[in-house]
């Protein structure tokens, strides 16, 4: 199999001696229903309703497996650095040169959020030679905020999204991240 042209997306497990991204399986729906529901993850995304209804979870992964969606997703595994199989989802839209990834509670604050941008950036600028990604975050969110801020994003300006969860519009900012501005994952 040859290398992709630059800007050819390929959509692959992504391994790392601390956690992998790989393909969202049924078997995710159980901890993906727990995370989303905490009204904390919901308001922090755009996309999570709150309450989180039954079967979305299951809805989630057969849209994500089945290439209908607008968005590649990956689960964020912590089993390589011996931890449970599934701590959050990343994704990207290939459209808008767009990341986005959530984390479920337990895993607040251990890394895993930065190491998942940092794989999945690395992958998408150096491997597959893309010119620049974008991310954007709710103003209320200062974690993830750093998440981006220690992969090498920079604040470019300010927009206002719709959120599900709140049922509103609400200030966010805008990232971005070029090739030379990475920092890779450390081993």
């Amino acid at each position: 199999m040859g290398m992709a042209a630059p800007h050819e997306f390929v959509h692959r497990d992504l391994e790392h001696p601390a956690l992998s991204l790989r393909a969202l399986r049924p078997s995710d729906a159980g901890p993906i229903s727990l995370f989303a529901a905490d009204r904390r993850v919901a308001e922090m995304t755009t996309t999570i309703p709150h309450p989180y209804p039954p079967g979305a979870a299951e809805a989630f992964i057969d849209g994500a497996t089945s290439g209908r969606g607008a968005e590649q997703v990956w689960a964020i595994d912590a089993t390589p650095g011996d931890g449970p199989e599934f701590i959050g989802v990343i994704s990207y839209r290939e459209k808008t040169r767009e990341i986005g990834y959530w984390i479920g509670p337990p895993f607040w604050g251990t890394g895993h959020a930065t190491t998942a941008v940092r794989i999945l950036c690395q992958y998408l600028l150096i491997d597959l030679g893309m010119s620049e990604l974008n991310a954007f975050v709710l103003f209320d969110n200062p974690a993830s905020q750093q998440v981006l801020k220690k992969a090498g994003f920079r604040h470019v300006g300010d927009t206002r999204l719709y959120s599900v969860a709140r049922g509103l519009e609400i200030p966010a900012l805008s990232f971005r991240l070029v090739p030379t501005d990475l920092v890779a994952p450390a081993s």
